[in-house]
């Protein structure tokens, strides 16, 4: 599968490097982090990599959910155990828990699919910041530090009809967010299509700790930083990245 060169195996474990990891982030799902960076201070690995990981290994379930319990670091061995059960626990070698999966209904190991709604999912949750994200905080009236923003993706969950088709995409439903005190959540729903019909749906959440009042100049320049970030970057690869300066509302 396409993810043979973000992941080294080493005796039956996986072990993300921070070149693997961050190279995924940026070029596969085109997400410019800082924290995915290889200089990053607390580096981690993407979520949308241990997610791909956990399909390319376990196949695509009717119904699945995600937990994402801990932050992975360069070179951690991790253990993705062989097993048919509904409940997996993925650790490292010490026993720490960083992914946990639920799953169950029927199961397609059909390569073509997998690749194909991983790389769309990746994609979509790739733009998730600014795109999708930043509205949601105007309109709540809150905002991350701009010095040290802590987004946390901490679950993701998905169910379909049916698994009888061969590709699928994603496309972005009414995103949501609740906000309680000093953290927020927010839930970026979607659908899953095969063509133009709707076969499944799903939801990512993520953990936002916020501060009170929205402060739009700073945003902007934050995001204007971002995105000059990525467009540098994907231009260096002759990708041609979405043009236009992105204005927030």
């Amino acid at each position: 599968m396409f993810l043979k060169d973000f992941y080294s195996l080493h005796e039956g474990n996986v072990s993300i490097a921070a070149e693997q990891a961050s190279m995924f982030a940026k070029e596969v799902a085109h997400d410019f982090n800082p924290l995915h960076d290889v200089d990053a201070k607390r580096f981690c690995v993407p979520g949308d990599l241990l997610f791909s990981l956990a399909l390319e290994k376990y196949g695509l379930s009717q119904n699945m959910h995600f937990i994402f319990s801990g932050m992975v670091g360069h070179g951690v061995l991790l253990n993705f155990p062989d097993t048919e059960a509904e409940r997996i626990d993925v650790n490292d070698n010490q026993g720490k828990t960083y992914l946990q999966i639920e799953r169950s209904g029927s199961m397609s190991r059909d390569s073509a699919l997998i690749e194909s709604f991983t790389r769309d999912y990746v994609a979509f949750s790739g733009q998730n910041f600014p795109y999708v994200l930043v509205p949601l905080l105007a309109k709540e009236n809150v905002m991350f530090s701009l010095t040290r923003p802590l987004v946390i993706y901490e679950s993701m969950t998905l169910s379909f009809d049916h698994l009888d088709f061969r590709q699928a995409s994603v496309e972005m439903m009414e995103p949501k967010m609740e906000v309680n005190g000093k953290r927020a959540s927010a839930y970026l729903h979607f659908q899953i299509k095969t063509g133009e019909k709707v076969v499944g749906t799903g939801f990512k959440k993520l953990a936002i700790s916020v501060l009170n009042g929205y402060e739009s100049e700073p945003m902007q320049a934050f995001v204007d930083d971002y995105l000059a970030r990525k467009n540098g970057y994907l231009g260096n690869l002759a990708i041609l990245p979405p043009t236009g300066r992105f204005e927030l509302q």
